[in-house]
């Protein structure tokens, strides 16, 4: 099993889906892992540790754990079957001894961050499924429409008075005025 962290959640615009980016600790493959908007804003949240007024799922998740004297030893990505990631919670405690919990791997990653817990990977899944670093690029943002030119704008302005359109003549002056500054 391989340790990685969490490095980054990334939106992908074209399948309106998050990618939590999983790397390495000591390495330089990363494993892509698509999540649900709800498992990626838990998620964010946990690497923020930003407070909720009331406790999410993973924070119960969390409690229940704890509430039954139990510790959470680590978080497995240990199977990859036609798409589709399988993670387990390694949970143990004196009473129930050790646990293996099948999970859906972004549940177990928002656990294991809240608890602290290292995440480990299967070799194969790394192997199968992990891309290099270096290999992951940065969505651009979309480009703005085409600025108006400024003469374009003044003209349309004038065109306003003249027509006595006062209100667009106005919303054009601001915008005029903010291109000019």
């Amino acid at each position: 099993m391989i340790p990685v962290k969490v490095t980054k959640i990334s939106y992908h615009s074209e399948s309106k889906s998050y990618a939590v980016i999983l790397k390495e600790i000591t390495g330089n493959k990363c494993l892509p892992v698509i999540v649900g908007s709800f498992e990626a804003q838990s998620i964010a949240l946990a690497i923020e540790t930003v407070d909720t007024p009331r406790p999410l799922t993973h924070d119960l998740i969390c409690d229940l754990i704890t509430g039954i004297d139990s510790v959470l030893n680590t978080v497995r990505i240990n199977g990859l079957d036609e798409g589709v990631f399988f993670a387990q919670l390694e949970i143990e405690s004196i009473k129930l001894g050790k646990r293996n919990v099948d999970a859906r791997p972004s549940d177990a990653i928002a656990v294991a961050l809240r608890m602290d817990a290292p995440i480990l990977v299967a070799k194969k899944v790394l192997e199968e499924a992990g891309i290099f670093e270096d290999s992951i690029k940065e969505e651009k943002p979309q480009k703005k429409k085409a600025e108006l030119s400024l003469k374009t704008l003044k003209d349309k302005m004038q065109s306003a008075i003249d027509e006595e359109e006062y209100e667009v003549a106005a919303r054009l002056r601001d915008r005029i005025s903010k291109l000019e500054s």
